[in-house]
């Protein structure tokens, strides 16, 4: 059982990384690739909310991996690509921006992960480190990631029983270049109704910190895209079938019941994952 979920823990990060309690073991791998999408849309979340200059269609291909430098410590690294595609016009006032697709990384991250604990409960520490990888195309105002490096520690802790795991974690975002840091708190909770299916449930809350005061272009503004003080609270339901031991495949929908300064449209997501 505890590998069965093992196995899955990797695969519930609706936006990026995963913040899961467990380790994997010494010379163990884990990759991932998936696919996001958020379709046309052109509302965003705030007081009040507002609407982007034109619709914007956002992608993502993430590559996702673990490795067990031993049992107790995990290395890991997440590569976004994003494709991000600006359409037609909102409104008919005279534009700023350009309809433009533009398709580049967005911030690529790393991480460490150790295990301080490990009785029924397991807690762990966790390090990402977030690169300030992402581009920015004035004429049409998309922006591929944070304009800024970050530091995100957290602590994890999760648990395994019979037929379903349980875990959370909690942290802050540090981030430089003016930008807002952060704090982050989530929870999950996954649940084998059948064997090798997964139907796991997130909620994860970012509030900012609102102490960064950066002046980003207006043609960024307009778009909504990685700007200052991004919060949300968010979920995400995912449903994860093992093919083989080794292969699995994952879908899923998750989006945002509130926020501030990200879209108010539901992400699709389609993966597949495989373990060494």
């Amino acid at each position: 059982m505890k590998n069965f979920i093992t196995s899955f823990v990797i695969l519930f990060s609706f936006n990026v990384f995963a913040q899961g309690a467990w380790t994997q073991k010494k010379g163990e791998a884990y990759t991932q690739l998936s696919f996001s999408s958020i379709g046309k849309y052109n509302s965003i979340y705030g007081n009040p909310n507002y609407s982007t200059e034109r619709e914007i269609t956002d992608n993502t291909i993430q590559l996702y991996g673990e490795y067990g430098l031993n049992d107790k410590t995990t290395l890991i690294l997440n590569i976004p690509l994003k494709l991000i595609e600006t359409g037609n016009l909102v409104s008919t006032t005279t534009p700023l921006t350009v309809a433009t697709s533009n398709t580049n990384l967005g911030n690529i991250e790393l991480g460490i992960k150790r295990r301080f604990y490990n009785q029924k409960w397991i807690i762990s520490g966790q390090f990402n480190l977030e690169a300030n990888s992402g581009s920015f195309d004035n004429a049409s105002g998309i922006r591929t990631g944070i304009d800024a490096w970050s530091l995100t520690p957290t602590i994890n802790a999760g648990r395994s029983f019979k037929w379903f795991y349980a875990q959370a974690f909690t942290g802050v975002a540090l981030r430089t270049n003016n930008y807002s840091s952060s704090f982050k708190i989530g929870g999950e909770i996954g649940v084998r109704p059948i064997n090798r299916i997964m139907i796991i449930g997130l909620i994860d809350i970012v509030k900012s910190f609102e102490n960064g005061d950066v002046i980003l272009p207006a043609t960024n503004l307009l778009t909504g895209l990685y700007v200052n003080d991004q919060e949300y609270a968010a979920y995400s339901l995912k449903f994860v079938g093992e093919i083989t031991k080794k292969l699995g495949v994952n879908v899923g929908i998750g989006g945002a019941f509130s926020g501030n300064n990200v879209a108010r449209r539901q992400a699709l997501t389609f993966g597949a994952y495989h373990k060494f």
